[in-house]
């Protein structure tokens, strides 16, 4: 690609994170051009091809999301997922606990991934598309822990009885915001698993910021 093709692709891709950005209420034009630093005619012109494959949707002069982002993220989930499935599978090897990747949706948390370990006697059945509020339980909480501490959260009977949780963030993925945790019916040895799960989620950061 050359530089005037990586310039366009990229005030095209800015572009499409301030239509986003405006949540939901339509952009016009002029404060399209403002967020990300061009003329209007240079923004007409960039529409044209995010219209044409149904990411934008102009009304005049606003602009929203289109619905070819559909079915792009419905995409999103299904490769996350596979990504994740190895990090999982050793983390819930080695801690003997169910192992679980969890996204921000809103004000809750969804789990998207989940491994149980093949060796135990019984493990906790966490089920795929749970969701909980981020104030309650390991996984929403580490999803809004700050940087700095020991790196990860832990948690005891507070989204089931008796069930023990520890997780941290997925940090460094641009536009995610994850956590990576484990959920077990035994104690869990924060200071030991606390370690293993932080190390997990910078695993998981690495594969997911992997160049093809």
């Amino acid at each position: 690609m050359t530089r005037e093709g990586s310039l366009t692709l990229d005030r095209g891709l800015a572009l499409l994170q301030a239509v986003a950005d405006a949540g939901g209420e339509a952009a016009t034009i002029s404060e399209l051009a403002v967020a990300i630093g061009a003329s209007r005619a240079a923004v007409y012109r960039l529409l044209v091809p995010l219209s044409e494959r149904g990411l934008v949707w102009r009304d005049g002069n606003k602009v929203r999301l289109g619905v070819g982002l559909l079915r792009l993220a419905g995409q999103v989930l299904p490769q996350l997922r596979e990504a994740a499935r190895p990090v999982l599978r050793e983390l819930a090897e080695k801690v003997g606990a169910t192992a679980h990747l969890s996204v921000a949706q809103g004000d809750q948390a969804q789990a998207v991934a989940v491994v149980e370990p093949s060796w135990t006697s019984f493990h906790v059945a966490y089920r795929v598309g749970t969701r909980h509020p981020l104030s309650a339980g390991a996984a929403g909480k580490a999803i809004t822990l700050r940087p700095g501490g020991e790196g990860w959260v832990t948690s005891s009977g507070e989204l089931e009885a008796g069930a023990s949780g520890v997780a941290a963030p997925v940090r460094g993925v641009p536009g995610l915001k994850a956590s990576l945790g484990v959920v077990s019916l035994e104690p869990l040895d924060a200071s030991v698993v606390g370690p293993a799960v932080v190390a997990a989620a910078v695993r998981l950061a690495e594969v997911l910021k992997q160049p093809e």
